[in-house]
């Protein structure tokens, strides 16, 4: 079997990078939780 994960930077950025996340109201609502946490990356 081959390896599930093959990093793909693009794909990674327009999954879960920032400008996806604060195009949806529930990625904002991800965000917020990470900056209440303290996270040192809020997203890739």
């Amino acid at each position: 079997m081959s390896q599930t994960y093959q990093p793909k930077k693009r794909k990674r950025a327009k999954t879960h990078g920032f400008l996806v996340r604060t195009s949806t109201p529930g990625g904002k609502k991800v965000l917020a939780n990470r900056r209440r946490k303290g996270r040192a990356k809020l997203s890739v």
